[in-house]
């Protein structure tokens, strides 16, 4: 059973990167008590025990580091300990390159395959094709792995080499490619033409690459199609697990001429931060509508929240994931990793909290799932999580939706609603927004 890659990895992109990301350093806090110190020999205490006299002998980083993780996820879960390798995956996700391939992938029958090699890249040139199959890597077999663990062992340091046993249909025998890997840049925003007057814009990821990926991209859209043709843009933000808060502010600011896009609160009324766009919409006034579902978390819910909020565009889909805070990457030195705290929530510009209720659509539309998905695909969003911060508008019914978009765009019910839209097939109360009733915090 076919699998798309985007489909599968939600629930891991989730646990790793939905978040507004700031990179910090900070300074410490005031000394702990005499009581915290006590309780802190009591953990060495404990520790030299388990060391001298369990069963077996333990690896001693392990324990620390699930001591450190242990304190921390009882806060809430985002916050967590990052070991040196953790903490450079989390910045080559951020910014958006790595050492690898260059192949789109999926899971086909326990067998990793091949949807497309990207132009240029190593794979292409190595000749890999769309429909291969890959069956072992490095000699290992893909039978029994995760997505996300075969794509990791294709990733490595730049130069290296890797060798890949295919299967292809019309071959013989199976075949064998050594690949050098060289440095990915994976595309933040991908863009296209629907039907001659509509621009499409779907953001994957907020790394450092999206604004100048999203500029680029709306730049070609308006030399593509004749200003007096283009009727709006949809701005895909589903499935999008968020990434960098400065990002998501710079994403707001080029479709916006004024207001404010998003505010941080963090522990002392002085740690607020507000974040302003500037003059200068790319997209020259044009018609947006968004698209958000259960899977749009955390920055792409700054973004829908900042242009609802602002009547800069029309919200359309399905209940937000609702992750409304943010977490500062605090390094820890060379080779001790960093720490990844949670410090602050957001707000939209009408001040309100989307922690735990998630970006209410102003149209809803529902996507349906395929029979084979019904009842299986997680729908539950932040207020879901075990320990998470509770939001200040939480109710009982909580936030989410199903986090499903089909791979073909005519099956795409959401995409189409909008697409009629702003053709004007399709009429709503909420599109186009009425700017004179945009919302302002008080």
């Amino acid at each position: 059973m076919i699998r798309r890659a985007s489909l599968v990895l939600v629930g891991a992109l989730m646990g790793a990167t939905a978040m507004s990301v700031i990179y910090t350093a900070v300074a410490p806090a005031e000394a702990a008590g005499a009581s915290t110190y006590k309780e802190l020999s009591i953990f060495g205490d404990v520790f030299e025990r388990v060391r001298a006299q369990y069963v077996t002998p333990p690896q001693e980083d392990k324990l620390i580091e699930a001591a450190i993780n242990g304190m921390l996820s009882s806060l809430d879960p985002h916050s967590s300990y990052m070991n040196a390798k953790d903490a450079d995956d989390m910045r080559t996700q951020t910014k958006g390159e790595f050492g690898g391939l260059g192949i789109e992938v999926t899971m086909d029958n326990d067998l990793v395959k091949v949807i497309t090699p990207i132009d240029d890249t190593p794979a292409a040139k190595a000749g890999v094709l769309a429909g291969d199959y890959i069956t072992a890597i490095d000699g290992q077999s893909v039978r029994g792995l995760k997505l996300e663990d075969a794509v990791e062992k294709m990733r490595g340091a730049v130069k290296t080499p890797i060798k890949l046993t295919l299967l292809r249909k019309g071959a013989d025998k199976p075949i064998e490619l050594t690949i050098i890997r060289d440095v990915i840049a994976v595309a933040a925003v991908k863009s296209r033409e629907e039907g001659g007057d509509v621009g499409y814009l779907r953001i994957i990821s907020f790394t450092e690459k999206t604004t100048p990926d999203l500029e680029a991209a709306i730049a070609k859209i308006k030399k593509d199609i004749p200003a007096d043709k283009l009727k709006g843009y949809v701005l895909d933000l589903r499935l999008n697990p968020g990434g960098l808060l400065d990002q998501a502010i710079n994403v707001a600011d080029d479709v916006l001429e004024r207001g404010e896009v998003v505010s941080t609160r963090g522990r002392n009324p002085d740690e607020t931060r507000r974040f302003n766009a500037g003059p200068g919409d790319l997209t020259d006034g044009k018609p947006i509508i968004v698209l958000i579902n259960g899977g749009s978390a955390s920055a792409s819910e700054i973004v829908a929240g900042a242009l609802q909020d602002l009547r800069r565009a029309t919200v359309l889909g399905t209940q937000s994931f609702g992750k409304g805070s943010v977490q500062t990457i605090i390094p820890l030195g060379d080779g001790n990793g960093a720490l990844r705290l949670t410090t602050a929530l957001y707000y939209t510009p009408s001040g309100r909290s989307i922690q735990g209720t998630g970006i209410t659509p102003d149209v809803k539309v529902d996507e349906p799932l395929p029979d084979d998905l019904k009842g299986k695909l997680v729908t539950e969003g932040e207020s879901s999580l075990p320990g998470h911060i509770k939001g200040q508008s939480e109710t009982d019914q909580g936030s989410g939706s199903a986090a499903y978009v089909p791979p073909d765009p005519k099956d795409d019910v959401q995409l189409n609603y909008a697409l009629d839209l702003l053709r004007g097939a399709k009429t709503d109360p909420a599109f186009p927004p009425n700017p004179e009733k945009a919302v302002s915090a008080k």
